[in-house]
This record gives C-alpha cells, sequence and structure tokens, in this order.
C-alpha cells in the first residue's frame, strides 16, 4: 500500500483530500514537510548523508531527519514518526511549535530545532536502511 498526504490549500487548511505520494500535484494543492535538526547539548547537530541513488539531492548532506507527514498527522506527530523511523529514536514533540516554516511550491517545511539534554550515543541509534 502506497504512502497518503493529506492536501491543503495555500492558506495551510485541509481539503479533506488526499494524495498518494508519487502522484502529480494539482494546481492549488499542497502538502505538509517536516525536518528536524537534532542538536545536543555542546550545540554540535547530527547530519546526514544522503544516499547516492535518491532522487533528490543525492549523496548531499542533509539535516538530521526529515519527509513528508502522512494524512492524519500533524507536524509534531510526523516529525517523531521520522526521528523514530530514521534514527530509531523517541523523543515527545507534543505540543512543540515548529521554529520555522519554508513555503516552497508544493506546500509547508515545518522544521523543529531540538536539542537533546544529553549526548546521544551515536552507536544506539539504528539508522534506516534506504
Amino acid at each position: 500500500m502506497g504512502e497518503f498526504w493529506d492536501i491543503y490549500t495555500a492558506n495551510r487548511v485541509k481539503t479533506g483530500r488526499v494524495m498518494e505520494r508519487g502522484s502529480l500535484f494539482k494546481q492549488g494543492d499542497y502538502h505538509l514537510v517536516v525536518h528536524i535538526c537534532l542538536f545536543n547539548d555542546r550545540g554540535e547537530m547530527l547530519i546526514q548523508q544522503r544516499q547516492a541513488e535518491k532522487a533528490g539531492w543525492p549523496g548531499l548532506w542533509d539535516v538530521t531527519v526529515g519527509g513528508s507527514a502522512l494524512a492524519g498527522e500533524t507536524a509534531q506527530q510526523a516529525a517523531m514518526r521520522e526521528l523514530k523511523e530514521e534514527l530509531g529514536l523517541s523523543l515527545d514533540l507534543t505540543g512543540v511549535r515548529p521554529h520555522f516554516t519554508i513555503n516552497f511550491g508544493e506546500g509547508f517545511d515545518d522544521t523543529f530545532l531540538v536539542t537533546v539534554p544529553y549526548l546521544v550515543d551515536l552507536e544506539s541509534l539504528v539508522l534506516q536502511e534506504e
């Protein structure tokens, strides 16, 4: 089964419609994307290198984690799911507002800047296979 996204208006109002990942966007349709920049208590950000086979920005360095919100998810829920999927890390972002939003051609990108009050043991992270 495919991945489905909620469709929003330009004013970020849900339309009640969904689209499947990979489908073409209709004019005036937008979706929600999230990114999480994870910092340790020394101000260092965990970054990742994108797979060479990725369609977008292959082999380039990227923020800690990110991805599209699935249908029915809030930005916070999507961010928590992405952290769990990509790093095996469980953080509660309920009620946390994104630090900024970037509007792009097909949606809204909510970015969370999260400082973990303890140093994440890199050896304990479970990286997602691409």
